[in-house]
């Protein structure tokens, strides 16, 4: 899943990226509002971690900067802005969540995998498909109890694929959610990474179908 840090610490933007990158999410941090509100408009993120506190622009702006372009990520605000009004200010503008800082990590962690459950319309952190389960958590795979062993980029997309089973996800979208902005992935290497992931999924009766011209979709490898 695709995640935009918004946050002008650079101890804390780099320390948050770190823990969301090995958790094998695309991360991309801007440090002002403005920066923060052109990335958005620009690109699809799946979810926005969104200082409030911030140079050239306030991140209340943003989010209803965000919300007024109809942009349908879910907002994590995290601020040491913690009066009662500024929390009913921002969740009125259409943020998701509300932490103030300091926070703990663990909890930190267990909003986001919410916010990107509910993001992906699931309410449940566990997901069969097949004879393969996903475990939303821990972001682990596993084929009758026990667990595969995908690498980083083809965990990515089984995920994707997973959240949206037997529906069409389409190519670009792909790229942007496994893409941070100083990634090069192209359409070749999405190809690739699906070639890769057809021959680990097809023990397990599970394959990934191409929609041609348009994307790809998980389906049961037994299917016409």
């Amino acid at each position: 899943m695709r995640i935009l840090l918004v946050e002008d610490n650079e101890a804390l933007a780099d320390g948050l990226s770190a823990i969301l990158k090995g958790t094998g999410h695309a991360v991309d941090v801007v440090r002002d509002g403005a920066s923060a509100d052109a990335a958005i408009a620009s690109e699809n993120f799946d979810l926005v971690i969104l200082d409030l506190t911030l140079p050239e622009m306030d991140g209340l702006d943003v989010l209803r900067a965000m919300r007024a372009r109809s942009s349908k990520a879910s907002v994590l605000i995290l601020t040491a802005r913690g009066a009662p009004e500024e929390r009913v200010r921002g969740l009125d503008l259409g943020a998701d969540d509300y932490m103030i800082k300091p926070f703990d990590i663990s909890e930190f962690e267990a909003r986001v995998r919410m916010l990107l459950r509910r993001q992906a319309g699931l309410r449940s952190a566990a997901i069969t498909f097949g004879g393969v389960a996903l475990d939303l958590n821990s972001r682990t795979f596993s084929a009758e109890g026990a667990p595969l062993d995908i690498p980083a980029r083809e965990l990515g997309l089984l995920e994707i694929l997973f959240m949206r089973a037997g529906k069409v996800v389409a190519k670009e979208a792909i790229m942007q959610s496994l893409a941070a902005f100083d990634d090069d992935l192209s359409a070749n290497a999405i190809e690739q990474y699906v070639s890769r992931l057809r021959k680990r999924l097809a023990p397990h009766g599970l394959t990934v179908r191409t929609a041609r011209g348009i994307g790809y979709y998980l389906d049961k490898a037994s299917a016409a």
